[in-house]
């Protein structure tokens, strides 16, 4: 029988409790050493669900071909857009020479072909306009070419001047070169760092946030082996930057794959152990209530820790590695485990109330609690390894680890638990444990039983639609502190179409086919934009290069002067900063301009400006002559590039371009951007789904995340429904009433609805983080209603007053404290982990304190233990 063989172990463990005290201790250390010697992480997101998916091959083979899952971008942020140009260039170098970091280091944007066939790649007409505003502007090219001084600009700026003293140029058009040098001598002039574009300034408008960033794909190395993979890659980055940046104004920002999970379980490491520690303090606190005994606490908390090493032990015989759902192992362990060593203290501090005998007592409270206790452990055992077979591999062997786990939290409560707690000899309980202050709630309950279970009934049933809106949320982004570097960063980036972040992509065997599927796919309302390696051959070339051609006839002479001035000296330049200043305020103060407002205002702000920097030390000229002129040296380097551009043919593409678009086997990649980049979860679906009916082989994106959640729910799904079955056959076996394991299962399945009417009515969705709240819900659910389930079969009445309810509620507490302290955490998903976990306890304790018992009405006759 169960119970008997349940009491003489117990009773056999008390006999010889140093013996087996010893046993466990050094089983316990063994377990520890071994978990210590073979302890790993998997921290690789990408194989928390299993490879066998169709999806997940496609999005494999994709992985394969282009390696995109394991980015890191570095985005490089300057004042101007030539700044931004040369620090990204100049940190990609730097990053390229290191191997040992990044097996590959690609600033597409930086390339030279860009450079060389920039203007290709402009309509037809924009470049036709843009070649003649360069075209008229020819003479002042060739000055500021031929001198780049301070003397050579002022050159340059008297030339402008005097197309206003012959009315061919209004002065006011000049106010936004004015406006710009102005600011610019003015922040050198007070020793501030100053920048100038002359692409700014010609472009008429302010530089957008795309010209003011520039971003570096890298393939960094990565250690799995560790929390953060990527970590030792992106502080050489750092460093890096640090050496490099400051010299352009510039900073860099990470983000991508690698970026956005290091910093996502870097933050939730860094606050692990102040988190844990304050758990811990409430966890003792309420345990303290519970047990009232310093005694009892300690051979709890020994028997946790042995059966957590245990558990741990076995979890890396199983699985080789842990991954970053599994490893929550630990978590749900001590959530249960504590659960169970409660219910056998407080059991045996009531019975040692009873009866003032140490052995006695432990002998009675196995008696009674050994078969609930047994049977809630193999419940929620069952419960948690109904996970196995799904597709969901985190979560799968979380609940292997997990249910192998309740069975050693059952097995060691009942065996070195009754040991400790013989070997510490606790003093007796003067005074019962139940709760006598509850008895006017029982007389109500009682008297009100139909009322309650109908309303409750009524309640519950009336909110089922509810569970119409009942959401997944399966964008990932979402799960992530906004604030952090990484997703602001991403987030920033997605608002730019350009930048590609919400992309589906797909491989076709040939680029004649990509091109055909790319062109469908364009076609769809849902799509801004489909990309091949075709796409980087400019449109009607053989036009373009004779235009570029007929320029480059005027300009090049213009940008390669023969004879360049000799370098001035300071005395010159200060000469033609005075002259410039005159020049200036007579074209402001010049009859013809007197209605020129805005012209004239930023003529003599300038003005005076350049009075100030003709008094001013040397360095400060030379700052001057480097904000200034540098940038116009960068300008005038790249313009002689873009008027040599070549015919551009799939042969002469740069390789790194077509390493990004293509295979070695020919293969090319496609990849289709949204037209909403908000991230909104219905329009990523609506675009996933459209962009798939198109292409059925299409992955990464919207597609995975879409593929990924359906996977997740259907996990979820199966699991519930195999745990629900699984349960109710080990509660049929033991049980052998069907009323009896219906009055256990309607409870559990009241709380899951309840659950999920509140997490409609406030709003939660469901999403990869808190759905594993489910398992919670199950195990310690299923562990409360035994309970209560039992206790109503050997006759207890008035169950709210009894010393289980007590073991109950401060078993709840202590679990809702491990968990519902995740409700705090600052980053979103352990957030609503931590709010989901709380709020299903809330109801399962709930249903099994308040609903249960009035469910289950009066008891049977009694039945003794020993029959159980």
């Amino acid at each position: 029988m169960l119970t008997t063989t349940i009491v003489r172990i117990v009773e056999f463990c008390v006999r010889h409790a140093r013996g087996v005290t010893v046993a466990f201790l050094l089983l316990g250390l063994g377990a520890g050493f071994y978990t210590a010697a073979h302890f790993n992480i998997n921290s690789d997101v990408n194989d928390l669900l299993s490879n066998d998916l169709a999806w997940r091959k496609r999005e494999k083979a994709f992985e394969n071909a282009f390696h995109r899952l394991k980015m890191l971008y570095a985005v490089v942020e300057a004042p101007t857009p030539e700044l931004t140009a040369q620090a990204s260039t100049a940190l990609a170098n730097r990053l390229a020479e290191d191997k040992a970091h990044f097996s590959d280091v690609a600033y597409i944007a930086g390339l030279p072909f860009f450079a060389q066939n920039g203007l290709l790649f402009l309509p037809t007409d924009a470049l036709r306009e843009t070649l003649d505003g360069l075209e008229q502007g020819t003479p002042l090219i060739q000055d500021l070419a031929s001198d780049m001084s301070l003397v050579g600009l002022v050159a340059g700026l008297e030339d402008g001047l005097l197309g206003v003293t012959s009315n061919r140029v209004k002065l006011d058009q000049m106010t936004g070169l004015l406006e710009a040098a102005a600011t610019t001598v003015e922040a050198v002039n007070a020793g501030h760092p100053a920048t100038f574009s002359w692409r700014v300034v010609t472009q008429g408008r302010p530089a957008t946030p795309g010209e003011l960033r520039g971003v570096i794909q890298l393939r960094p190395a990565m250690d799995y082996s560790s929390v953060q993979p990527g970590l030792a890659a992106s502080m050489r980055l750092r460093e890096a930057a640090a050496e490099i940046l400051p010299a352009y104004g510039a900073n860099v920002r990470l983000t991508g794959p690698v970026a956005m999970a290091d910093e996502e379980f870097g933050t939730i490491k860094e606050h692990a152990a102040r988190d844990g520690t304050i758990t811990a303090a409430i966890v003792l606190f309420i345990l303290w209530r519970a047990l009232r005994s310093g005694r009892l606490i300690l051979a709890v908390g020994i028997n946790l820790l042995v059966g957590l090493a245990v558990t741990a032990a076995l979890g890396l015989a199983m699985v080789g590695s842990f991954n970053l759902i599994s490893v929550y192992f630990a978590v749900l362990f001590v959530g249960i485990g504590v659960d169970f060593g409660i219910q056998f203290s407080v059991r045996y501090r009531a019975e040692r109330h009873e009866i003032d005998d140490l052995g006695a007592a432990i002998s009675r409270a196995a008696l009674y609690f050994g078969a609930p206790l047994t049977l809630a452990g193999l419940a929620t055992a069952a419960g948690f390894m109904s996970f196995l077979p799904t597709d969901y591999k985190g979560v799968s062997e979380l609940g292997q680890i997990a249910g192998v786990g309740m069975l050693v939290a059952f097995a060691v409560s009942v065996t070195f638990l009754p040991a400790l707690i013989a070997l510490f000899n606790p003093p007796g309980e003067p005074e019962p444990l139940g709760f006598a202050q509850l008895a006017p709630v029982d007389r109500f309950m009682s008297r009100h039983r139909v009322g309650i279970i109908a309303g409750t009934a009524l309640v519950v049933v009336a909110g089922l639609p509810l569970l119409f809106w009942l959401r997944f949320d399966f964008n990932p982004i979402n799960l992530r502190d906004p604030h952090t570097e990484s997703v602001a960063t991403f987030l920033e980036l997605a608002r730019d179409p350009d930048n590609g972040v919400y992309a589906v992509q797909a491989i076709a065997p040939t680029l004649e086919q990509a091109d055909k599927i790319a062109a469908e796919l364009a076609a769809l309302p849902d799509v801004a934009e489909a990309r091949t390696l075709s796409s980087f051959i400019p449109r009607d070339q053989e036009q373009k290069l004779a235009l570029i051609a007929k320029a480059a006839t005027k300009l090049l002479p213009a940008l390669e002067p023969k004879t360049p001035q000799a370098p001035m000296v300071d005395a010159e330049n200060i000469d033609a900063l005075k002259e410039a200043a005159e020049q200036l305020v007579e074209a402001a103060d010049a009859p013809q301009n007197a209605a020129q407002k805005t012209g004239g205002a930023a003529a003599r702000r300038l003005a005076a400006a350049l009075e100030t920097l003709a008094s001013a030390p040397p360095d400060r000229r030379e700052a001057a002559r480097a904000a200034l002129v540098d940038p116009l040296a960068f300008d005038f380097a790249n313009l002689r590039k873009a008027l040599r551009p070549q015919v551009v043919t799939r042969e002469n593409l740069p390789e790194v371009l077509v390493r990004d678009w293509m295979t070695p086997a020919g293969g090319a990649r496609i990849s289709a951007t949204p037209k909403d980049n908000s991230g909104d979860p219905n329009n990523l679906r609506s675009f996933a789904r459209a962009v798939l009916k198109v292409e059925p082989e299409a992955i990464l994106g919207p597609v995975s995340i879409l593929e990924a959640g359906d996977t997740v729910v259907s996990a979820f799904v199966e699991a519930g429904a195999l745990a629900l079955v699984s349960i109710a056959v080990i509660l049929m076996l033991v049980l052998k009433k069907p009323r009896d394991v219906a009055l256990t299962l309607i409870p559990l399945a009241l709380a899951g609805v309840v659950t999920m009417e509140i997490m409609v009515l406030i709003g939660m969705p469901l999403n990869f983080a808190n759905i594993i709240a489910l398992p919670l819900l199950l195990g310690v659910g299923v562990a409360f209603k035994i309970y209560y389930i039992m206790a109503w079969r050997q006759g207890q009445t008035d169950l709210l007053q009894t010393s289980l309810t007590r073991a109950v509620i401060f078993s709840a507490a202590t679990t809702a404290t491990a968990f519902g302290s995740l409700w705090f955490s600052s980053h979103p998903g352990t957030s609503s982990m931590g709010k989901l976990l709380a709020l299903s306890l809330a109801c399962t304790l709930a249903a099994a304190v308040l609903f249960q018992p009035i469910l289950m009405g009066k008891p049977p006759k009694a039945e003794r233990p020993e029959n159980v």
